[in-house]
């Protein structure tokens, strides 16, 4: 490979934080035209490569080219000028302004330094080659994150970088959606364009990429051409190991006449669920079954009190709420939510690992107003060990935590103090295969211990082999009820297929 075919050149880079080293000797060709993969476990340092290469981050160590020009200052501005744009996994948008502001923000149309209404005819234009179909006047604050996901796409392709970096392009996208974004990196492909896609779906990598980076521990194992390469290869490289993805083994589902932990009949809300019934028992793991948009999320923030019931019934414990019902009170009987946006939804990222654990449970290591420090840390040390949080460290900057790190803080925050409904929402997303698996055996061993589970993924195989019944939905309602021991991903995406545009509103739930 010549120099010539190099977009961006990293040698010997290496990054710390804290004195923690993050990124060793990490030395990787990016070509001219080409789809690079970065994978490897979280933590393994491949969005902290992408920081590097988008300006970022700095390095402590090594240098980079940038079509063979070496980079002496560099920050997201000077990398953008260089013609580098970064997609972050966490999303960089501002919630109050519209699509179009966000997409065009910094690049504005403009006469002599007033703004001018030549945005709306760019981003038709932006539109058609990217076909995602966004409403250019709504605003941020009101999308759903995979409609957001799509924004911060538009916003690089907007800005015709000519390296683009991606982490985690897919991790809130449908199918269907994911392969209209493969088709667009086809088409920047054609032109030149370099790709770095990070990502833990590794069929969508397979698929799409034309050579790949492994990482394990902030070290660059081996970068080789895609093709040959497997799944299984993958995962070996990933872990150091020879290994294999194993769902881990269900408790015993509960018996049917088994008292409800919390049970809906009938509801609806201002959010666009109606006719939502559903039941949930203790040591039991019931999982959401339905496509992006389908109202998974809303069924999740009713029942722990975010979202105001219009009509029907929720019981906790037998006992009805009213439409009084908040997350305080929620949390107060037992009821849990990791919410699918850990960063904006879950964490506190200014506080370190301590207090995020502590937040949903000061009560039981307060007195008179004071917290008990030393309970308080060894409470969190107890749960770093437990989930085998990276680094371990009681007051360990979050912030700065991989995706999958992050996740195991929130999951520590609800399970200090053993809650009776544990709600995950999405709680597997951005997270790498080892981390996924430990994220999977804490979600049996919840259920093995009495608690009941409330299980929502978009990954429909990872839905229905964690869980003993789910529920069918789409369009804001349930449809069906399954036996998820029987039921297969085929059978249940071609359900939803048949049940999207034809549900009467009032139509029984099915039994599969």
């Amino acid at each position: 490979m010549t120099g010539t075919d190099i977009a961006v050149r990293v040698r010997g880079v290496a990054k710390s934080f804290g004195g923690t080293r993050i990124l060793d000797d990490i030395t990787i060709d990016f070509k001219k035209g080409s789809v690079h993969a970065l994978v490897g476990e979280n933590g393994a340092g491949k969005s902290s490569v992408g920081k590097i290469v988008g300006g970022y981050y700095s390095a402590d160590e090594g240098t980079v080219e940038v079509f063979g020009q070496p980079v002496t200052r560099f920050s997201p501005r000077d990398a953008l000028g260089l013609g580098i744009a970064m997609i972050h996994q966490e999303l960089q948008l501002v919630p109050e302004l519209t699509v179009l502001e966000n997409v065009f923000l910094g690049l504005e149309s403009n006469t002599r330094g007033f703004l001018c209404k030549g945005d709306l005819d760019r981003f038709h234009a932006l539109e058609e080659t990217c076909d995602f179909g966004l409403n250019p006047d709504t605003r941020i604050a009101d999308m759903r994150i995979a409609e957001r996901q799509k924004v911060e796409i538009m916003r690089a392709i907007a800005r015709d970088a000519q390296v683009i970096i991606m982490d985690e392009p897919t991790s809130s996208l449908t199918e269907d959606e994911a392969d209209r974004l493969h088709q667009l990196i086809g088409r920047l492909k054609a032109r030149d364009v370099t790709v770095i896609y990070v990502s833990h779906f590794l069929d969508h990598i397979i698929a799409n990429c034309d050579r790949v980076t492994v990482m394990r521990d902030g070290k660059v194992v081996r970068t080789d051409e895609m093709a040959g390469e497997t799944k299984q290869s993958l995962v070996d490289s990933m872990l150091g190991e020879a290994s294999e993805i194993i769902w881990p083994k269900l408790p015993a589902a509960p018996a049917r006449h088994i008292a409800r932990v919390v049970q809906m009949e009938n509801v609806a809300t201002e959010t666009g669920l109606r006719d939502i019934s559903l039941q949930v028992r203790p040591g039991e793991i019931v999982g959401l079954i339905g496509l992006v948009g389908s109202g998974r999320s809303e069924v999740a923030r009713a029942l722990f009190g975010a979202d105001r019931i219009s009509e029907g019934t929720y019981s906790i414990m037998g006992v009805q709420q009213d439409s009084r019902l908040s997350v305080t009170r929620a949390v107060a009987q037992g009821i849990a939510l990791v919410p699918e946006d850990r960063r904006k939804q879950g964490l506190v990222l200014t506080q370190v690992t301590r207090p995020n654990v502590s937040l949903a449970s000061l009560g039981s290591i307060a007195s008179f107003g004071f917290i008990n420090k030393t309970r308080e840390r060894e409470r969190t040390q107890r749960m770093i060990e437990h989930f085998g949080i990276v680094p371990a460290m009681v007051d360990g900057e979050v912030a700065f935590y991989s995706g999958g790190n992050q996740q195991k803080v929130l999951l520590s925050k609800w399970a200090v103090e053993k809650p009776r409904l544990l709600i995950l929402d999405e709680p597997s997303r951005g997270v790498d295969i080892g981390a996924r698996q430990r994220i999977h055996e804490f979600i049996v061993e919840m259920a093995a211990d009495g608690v009941a589970v409330l299980l929502i993924s978009s990954e429909l195989e990872e839905v229905i082999n964690l869980s003993h019944r789910g529920y069918l939905m789409d369009d804001g309602r349930i449809f069906a009820e399954a036996n998820c021991r029987t039921l297969t991903v085929e059978d249940a995406l071609n359900r939803i297929f048949r049940e999207q545009g034809s549900a009467p509103r009032n139509k029984e739930v099915t039994q599969l």
